[in-house]
């Protein structure tokens, strides 16, 4: 397995595990609701979110540092540009889920009614960093990876297209909760969040099993 191959196997494999936060949707229920501080029961859906949500963002900059190598050969900027976004991401993610640590924290505690307020503020920070980082910067590395891929001919030119194409939509979308034109958990905002994640899955998928096509960047390496 050359270098180039083993480049494409391990970005591959890191988009797929950004995948594996899509439980998190059920997991953090409770600990969104109103009244999760006061009430009783298991604290162990929380913490395996929390172990998803660590492994989404690790996942996520391994994406970057997996690809600049190759990318960077078409674009050094957009490519640094990826791996900052990447990054950003992430710590974002952390912000999230530092959040909803500190519900729970203040629900072992015993902070009882007089917490209600404080989790629900946490629980508020939480939606806002997901907002700004899961719901908007895919975008970005859409259009950043997906104008690197498109001239380098590294994949596929319909992989990139859909990679804009969904951050065309996820924009729009975004701009729509934003000013409250249409839900953030309506079938409109779901739809349009749609392509984007069909485009990193695609793009997860191809680089895992097929690697990078033939491209001029990719010439005389190895």
């Amino acid at each position: 397995m050359n270098s180039l191959r083993k480049h494409s196997l391990a970005a591959g494999v890191f988009y797929l595990l950004t995948f594996v936060s899509i439980p998190t949707l059920a997991l953090y229920s409770r600990v969104r609701g109103p009244d999760f501080v006061t009430s009783a029961g298991p604290d162990g859906p929380v913490l395996l979110g929390v172990l998803l949500e660590m492994v989404v963002a690790l996942a996520g900059i391994g994406t970057a540092v997996a690809l600049y190598p190759v990318v960077k050969r078409q674009g050094e900027a957009r490519a640094v540009g990826f791996v900052a976004s990447r990054v950003l991401e992430a710590a974002t993610i952390y912000v999230g889920i530092v959040s909803l640590m500190s519900i729970v924290t203040l629900r072992q505690a015993g902070g009882g009614a007089g917490a209600l307020a404080t989790a629900q503020g946490l629980a508020a920070q939480y939606r806002w960093s997901f907002f700004f980082a899961q719901s908007f910067i895919p975008a970005i590395n859409g259009v950043l990876l997906g104008s690197l891929l498109y001239q380098s001919r590294l994949v596929p030119r319909w992989l990139p297209v859909l990679g804009f194409i969904g951050a065309v939509l996820l924009v729009a979308s975004w701009f729509g909760i934003l000013f409250n034109f249409v839900g953030a958990m309506s079938p409109a905002a779901a739809i349009t969040a749609l392509p984007i994640a069909v485009w990193e899955l695609s793009l997860g998928l191809y680089l895992t099993l097929r690697g990078f096509k033939p491209s001029s960047i990719t010439v005389g390496g190895d």
